[in-house]
């Protein structure tokens, strides 16, 4: 199990890199819905550059897992779903308040 998890992993790392780079906007759930009038309101690379880095932060949440199962530490497992449900938790409240990722209009 542990070594699928770093399996797992992988996507996460290639999803991470081509969202950091400002790509794959396609791949962000909600957004790739929104019509193309609706989407020229948001800066698409902020809100790719921020997504990349909470798959990066996903990534190791995983890695860790897999790396606590492969040597039966339980501490290790618990730090990873801690970290996760607090990176999910910031993701949530970061993307949700202060309208951060629309244009700005002067």
């Amino acid at each position: 199990m542990g070594l699928a998890l770093l399996f797992i992993s992988v996507p996460f790392l290639v999803f991470g890199i081509i969202l950091s780079k400002g790509k794959g906007a396609a791949l962000l759930a909600g957004y790739n819905t929104m019509s193309e009038k609706e989407k020229a309101e948001y800066d698409e690379m902020a809100l790719c550059k921020f997504m990349g880095k909470i798959m990066y932060g996903v990534c190791i949440s995983v890695v860790l897992s897999g790396i606590s199962e492969m040597f039966g530490s339980e501490v290790l497992l618990v730090v990873s779903i801690v970290f996760l449900l607090i990176l999910i938790g910031f993701a949530l409240f970061y993307t949700n308040s202060g309208n951060r990722f629309k244009k700005k209009h002067h």
